[in-house]
């Protein structure tokens, strides 16, 4: 593990202070930056960075970025504070949106092989790995971000400052076959446009990464060299603050009283910020019991779908070493969820259908209480009946009206028309008619004298 401290690649825009370093005020065009002393001695590395990027408008400008490249950048360059034409990669936190598409705050990778010019009217789009669109303004906690590369692939994982769990951090992006330098510079840079934002990094930690059994452990004099710088670095800086504390005595921060305590608003926002927190880690200890449940509902399935099929029979029809059961077809999660559904569907049509049985029973039982309400019904149904037995008798007649006109137009056409009747007992035309009439009369008759019986009848019930 190496930590890299940039005590001579500050840039004069930039604030570097016991706790942080602030790479761009919130002035406007303002550009800083911070690089590594010295190049990479590994091949693949994991980045921690935790930062803070908080100004007055609703709009900032124009972001952080971060840097592995093969040179040192620029302090005062074109790209977020540091130089354009780079090789290697760079890491942007854009939050100025300047090809008006309303996607900033946006982080995005981008490769450089030192020959293209860094697309700004697009904001990058069009020579952007991967990205992905995070708000990282003015959070109530430090935004990080955990940078690795590893086996050519480039993962980036981000933490949104909402909460103050340092391990809740989300993917951003996940790049595979990334080929970058194998030793490099580390670097952050910023910058402010019209628009301005304070630019603070608090924390930069670089690990190498190595295949598993593989331990390098770095020189004891290198470590020795670094942390004696280091305490140096640490002893000048405490100097520095008592000499000018001495030298102004004037300008020394007194102490308030009101410092001591919070204020309502403070404590309102405290108090939401700890619920919001609360709810926060509720929800995610749901989240794992629900992966619980569904893990276990999986095994389930699994077991479920083993079973009844034992192994196949030897010669004699002697079982398997051992007597173990050799699965059977194994049934998929899918075919199970459609056996469900076709239960439920099931179930559902039995319902539906008993619905519909009730509602004739009820409607058969009205039909029947009015029934028995109204006895002059059966006398209206009658009534019903022998109208319909009149349109009968009606088409009958009209039947046998064209069967005796197509019979006589026959007889009369046959033998040249001149030949009557054959026979001296033959029944005329006229006289047919008249005995059929006198016949559906009759039957007309009794059909009402036998209606009306029937309906004398059931008056007395």
């Amino acid at each position: 593990m190496q930590t890299f401290l940039a005590e001579d690649g500050v840039k004069i825009d930039a604030i570097a202070s016991a706790e942080s370093v602030r790479i761009a005020p919130s002035l406007r065009s303002q550009k800083g930056a911070i690089w590594t002393k010295s190049k990479t001695t590994f091949d693949w590395w994991d980045v921690e960075i935790v930062f803070r990027v908080s100004g007055r408008g609703r709009v900032g400008a124009d972001g952080l970025a971060f840097w592995y490249t093969t040179e040192k950048g620029d302090y005062n360059g074109d790209v977020f504070g540091s130089s354009d034409r780079w090789s290697g990669l760079g890491l942007f936190f854009d939050s100025f949106d300047n090809d008006n598409k309303h996607n900033n705050p946006y982080i995005m990778a981008v490769l450089n092989d030192g020959t293209k010019k860094f697309d700004h009217q697009n904001d990058g789009t069009t020579q952007l790995l991967s990205g992905c669109l995070r708000d990282f303004r003015n959070k109530p906690f430090p935004t990080r971000a955990r940078i690795e590369y590893y086996n050519n692939v480039l993962t980036v994982l981000f933490h949104n400052g909402m909460t103050n769990n340092n391990e809740d951090y989300e993917m951003c992006l996940r790049a595979e076959g990334v080929q970058l330098p194998k030793a490099g510079y580390f670097g952050l840079s910023a910058a402010t446009g019209g628009l301005a934002d304070d630019h603070d990094v608090f924390h930069f930690l670089t690990t190498s990464l190595h295949p598993a059994g593989q331990d390098p452990q770095q020189p004891s004099d290198e470590a020795d060299r670094l942390s004696k710088e280091y305490l140096e670095y640490q002893k000048k800086l405490e100097q520095q603050k008592e000499d000018y504390r001495r030298e102004h005595p004037d300008k020394a921060p007194k102490e308030e009283l009101d410092d001591w305590f919070e204020s309502d608003n403070q404590r309102e926002l405290r108090q939401i910020w700890q619920a919001q927190s609360g709810m926060t880690e509720v929800i995610r200890d749901l989240s794992r019991k629900m992966d619980e449940v569904i893990g276990r509902q999986e095994r389930t399935l699994g077991l479920l779908s083993v079973g009844g099929g034992g192994a196949p029979h030897q010669g004699t029809g002697a079982p398997a070493q051992g007597g173990a059961m050799q699965p059977a077809a194994v049934i998929s999660r899918h075919e199970v969820e459609a056996l469900l559904q076709n239960n439920n569907y099931i179930a559902q049509t039995s319902k539906e259908i008993r619905q519909i049985i009730g509602d004739l029973a009820m409607r058969t039982d009205t039909i029947l209480q009015n029934q028995a309400r109204q006895p002059t019904a059966q006398v209206q149904a009658s009534g019903y009946e022998t109208q319909g037995l009149l349109n009968e008798m009606r088409e009958s007649m009209n039947n046998v009206k064209q069967g005796l006109a197509q019979i006589g137009h026959t007889l009369s056409t046959k033998d040249g028309g001149g030949a009557g009747c054959p026979t001296s007992n033959c029944l005329g035309l006229t006289t047919f008619l008249v005995i059929t009439v006198i016949q559906l009369s009759l039957v007309f008759c009794y059909s009402l004298f036998r209606d009306s019986r029937e309906a004398k009848a059931k008056k007395f019930y």
